[in-house]
């Protein structure tokens, strides 16, 4: 058996949007849902090396291998042709890499970030190399957090748990037929996960993007505030309300409605209603 590695999309050394102070975000590729807001869908599937981004790449950065697609990032000039055109939600820039490489790129950007943070995709279907590689960096004196849509239940990954310091959790929407129609699959373990990880204080944030139209905003809203209130007592989070707008979202979705500020206000209000004090619009 060959040492864990995982597909990562990209590394960014420095974030200030991805959890507390300034970290790392590490976005690894793979996701088992398919949500009609994605922000960043050419993390959703793997390359099929298909071949169609080498043709229309017009740097000629893309190349095909044996097979394979291969990238020059010396030649790539970031035009996200490869992506826009991708029939399969992917991306041709991705790396395969171990938990030590990618805890080398991390180690450069030490004293400068508190910690890292990894998302996807959903970084929650490897991992082992999750666990491998928040070990190396906890080692270095860095914190760890999770970025996730919630699917995948956190209870069976014990050891993954002791080496992260917390989670930021997806609601897509709390009605599980919304949450259906939004993502295409159904949120019992989703919530059952924001239970277990606020009862293990392991809960950093809570996060819905705010869809009008696409589903009940404000019901979702009143929903999570009623279900999670109890929680606060046993260990305080925060609630991140994202607005929907239609940069890098794929075409057929681009036309949802962009809640004004006023309407975020009034889903922030709720929440304080229910006793949550720290809660973030974007």
């Amino acid at each position: 058996m060959g040492p864990v590695k995982a597909v990562v999309n990209k590394i960014i050394p420095f974030s200030s949007v991805d959890g507390p102070g300034n970290r790392t975000a590490v976005f690894l590729q793979g996701c088992n849902i398919d949500c009609k807001y994605c922000h960043n869908p050419e993390t959703r599937g793997m390359c099929k090396n298909c071949g169609l981004c080498v043709e229309k790449c017009p740097k000629g950065a893309l190349s095909l291998e044996q097979g394979r697609v291969c990238f020059d990032s010396g030649k790539c000039v970031q035009c996200d042709t490869c992506i826009h055109i991708c029939p399969h939600d992917s991306s041709p820039r991705t790396e395969e890499l171990t938990p030590e490489e990618v805890s080398a790129r991390v180690r450069k950007q030490i004293p400068y970030i508190r910690g890292i943070s990894v998302s996807g995709g959903e970084c929650m279907l490897q991992p082992e190399f999750l666990t491998a590689l928040f070990s190396l960096v906890r080692a270095e004196g860095l914190t760890t957090l999770i970025d996730s849509n919630g699917t995948i239940p956190f209870w069976e990954y014990p050891e993954l748990m002791e080496v992260t310091d917390g989670v930021m959790l997806d609601i897509k929407a709390f009605d599980c037929r919304e949450h259906r129609h939004v993502t295409g699959a159904g949120n019992e373990t989703v919530l059952a996960n924001a239970l277990w990880l606020a009862e293990h204080k392991k809960l950093y944030e809570v996060r819905a993007v705010i869809v009008p139209g696409l589903y009940d905003t404000e019901n979702s809203i009143r929903q999570i505030g009623a279900y999670l209130a109890p929680c606060l007592a046993v260990s305080p989070f925060r609630v991140k309300l994202i607005a929907y707008r239609p940069m890098g979202v794929r075409r057929e979705y681009a036309d949802q409605k962009v809640p004004d500020q006023e309407y975020l206000n009034h889903l922030a209000e709720i929440l304080r209603s229910y006793g949550f004090s720290e809660i973030l619009i974007i």
